[in-house]
């Protein structure tokens, strides 16, 4: 009868799993490198904004808000380009990893501050409006002592700082419906992020989920925040 080839090598087999994994890897940062699409939209919808504001108030949290939302998606381009075309150099991809994590900590901050800014919401919408920018600094410099060391933590602090604002916006008339569905849908999208590797294209589903929750949170701040009759009501 005729004999069966010999198996591979373990380290053949090894080599091949390697290339495999590397592969995916590749195309995951591929696919989310399309993020950087929502890189003009984010500049442009933080400059209306700003034109459209009436007060330094409306103006200051414009710019926070658009800095916030444009460095979000400048940076985990950065990142997912960094990982996808020079991976052999793990330290620069580390750094950008990095300022990818601690981007999303400020835009948090920035997502909350035209509202805790420009609506008389008590006493503690008060101290939450300088209270999210300490958390965001916490956070950052958490990242950047014990980066990817407890992954369970982070991922914590990130639902935590999102978390802990919105109980004081809840008693707003206006708006919560649409903050509640942007949540939702980052509140999915970090199911995607936690299934990278089980779910095909989890990571950049996570990417849309995010895109989308940051477009339902922008429209929310223009109807409520900026169009000329609402901001009668919020200018001080």
């Amino acid at each position: 009868p005729p004999t069966r080839p010999p198996p591979p090598p373990p380290q053949k087999k090894k080599k091949k799993k390697k290339q495999q994994q590397k592969f995916k890897t590749n195309k995951k940062h591929q696919l989310s490198c399309f993020e950087g699409l929502w890189i003009l939209p984010s500049m442009v919808g933080g400059s209306v904004l700003y034109f459209l504001s009436v007060d330094q108030w409306h103006r200051v949290a414009a710019w926070l808000y658009g800095s916030g939302l444009t460095g979000l998606f400048i940076t985990s381009t950065l990142f997912h380009t960094a990982a996808w075309k020079i991976s052999h150099l793990r330290q620069v991809e580390q750094r950008f990893h990095m300022c990818d994590r601690m981007a999303i900590y400020f835009f948090i901050a920035a997502s909350y501050s035209p509202w805790l800014m420009l609506r008389e919401l008590g006493p503690w919408a008060c101290h939450m409006r300088w209270l999210i920018w300490v958390m965001a600094c916490i956070g950052s410099v958490y990242v950047f002592f014990f980066h990817e060391r407890y992954k369970l933590v982070e991922l914590l602090g990130y639902v935590a700082m999102g978390a802990v604002p919105a109980l004081v916006i809840l008693c707003m008339r206006t708006g919560v419906c649409e903050l509640a569905m942007g949540g939702v849908f980052y509140g999915v999208g970090v199911v995607f992020f936690k299934s990278d590797g089980l779910v095909p294209f989890a990571h950049a589903i996570w990417h849309l989920f995010v895109a989308v929750g940051a477009g339902i949170h922008y429209y929310a701040i223009w109807r409520y925040l900026y169009l000329p009759e609402t901001q009668l009501q919020t200018s001080r």
